[in-house]
């Protein structure tokens, strides 16, 4: 069978890099596309990974796996954009915007050269601002391209707050909210275990509940990003598993809730920018997005992050985004 020949669901991933690759992996091990297709500008590179995806394919899912080209990206269900350039040591997300929003513009301009259908999943960072930049680019319905966002720091608050409270991470219900990045939210005031609030669970438990070591655990999640980076270079693995975990959402129609990054509108007066919230994800996208009650406090801080993220789009135009 020819590689552009679709047998099922076909997932693109544009960036062989460690995001990619790693995205490529995990969606191999979960089943969940019949074809997976890896385009990088390092045709080499690329190839590499494949066939060393390909060597796992006896001992997982039977899955066509090949290095193509944007034409592969028609008839694709998802495409997975993990291109561009890395973190580096004590950069934050934004200062990456420059750099990245260049390759984004050849790179978005490539993929709608051959399809309009599919659904645009952006990884790479500044993530919030390169959804909203890709939305522009693509002319796609804003349903149709989403941002990995908040997805990774609300799993790290989960999985920081289990620790905390003792129990699995995947009983903790709570969120981080607007930009992936130093000005994101933590939604305490919703934050439950089991439907209890953690001071109810605290007391009814006989812990502690100190708000000094909830807001250490916070940022822990804000900053976990850069001691990573400090210490091996760059962060793939959960941001792999978050992307996969869009992918099943969108490929098996799950209307599953997520802290994806989408567009925002009329959202306490916020409008036109791409930040994250809890969001209902389904076959066609972004389903709709659900509307919390904040607290003051948090709606502030909701605020806050849609302005530094609209002030850093806004940028976009001096550097020539």
């Amino acid at each position: 069978m020819k590689a552009n020949e679709s047998r099922g669901t076909r997932v693109v991933i544009v960036g062989a890099g460690n995001v990619g690759a790693t995205c490529a992996y995990a969606l191999l091990l979960s089943g969940l596309a019949a074809e997976i297709v890896l385009i990088d500008s390092n045709q080499a590179k690329a190839e590499g990974e494949v066939m060393d995806l390909n060597h796992a394919v006896p001992l997982t899912h039977p899955t066509r796996i090949w290095a193509g080209d944007y034409a592969d990206c028609a008839g694709a269900s998802v495409i997975v954009i993990a291109a561009g350039t890395a973190q580096r040591p004590g950069e934050t997300r934004l200062d990456l915007l420059g750099r990245n929003a260049a390759i984004f513009k050849q790179i978005v301009s490539r993929i709608v050269e051959c399809t309009r259908d599919a659904i645009l999943l952006v990884a790479t960072n500044p993530v919030d601002v390169l959804s909203h930049l890709t939305w522009k680019l693509s002319g796609f319905p804003p349903s149709r391209v989403i941002g990995s966002g908040t997805i990774l720091d609300t799993a790290r608050f989960r999985y920081l707050l289990s620790r905390y409270f003792g129990v699995d991470a995947r009983s903790i219900h709570a969120y981080i909210i607007g930009e992936h990045g130093d000005s994101e939210v933590p939604v305490w005031s919703l934050a439950n275990i089991a439907g209890m609030r953690f001071a109810d669970y605290c007391a009814a438990n006989g812990l502690g509940c100190e708000q000094a070591e909830l807001d250490e655990i916070y940022r822990q999640t804000r900053d976990a990003a850069y001691r990573i980076i400090e210490t091996k270079g760059a962060t793939y693995y959960a941001v792999a598993a978050g992307l996969v975990r869009i992918v099943e959402a969108i490929v098996r129609n799950q209307r599953t809730v997520l802290s994806v990054s989408s567009l925002v509108q009329d959202y306490y007066d916020i409008d036109d920018v791409y930040l994250s919230l809890p969001t209902i994800v389904s076959g066609s996208g972004v389903d709709r997005l659900l509307r919390l009650k904040l607290s003051d406090g948090e709606v502030s801080g909701l605020r806050q992050s849609a302005e530094v993220l609209k002030t850093t789009a806004a940028s976009l135009q001096s550097i020539g985004g």
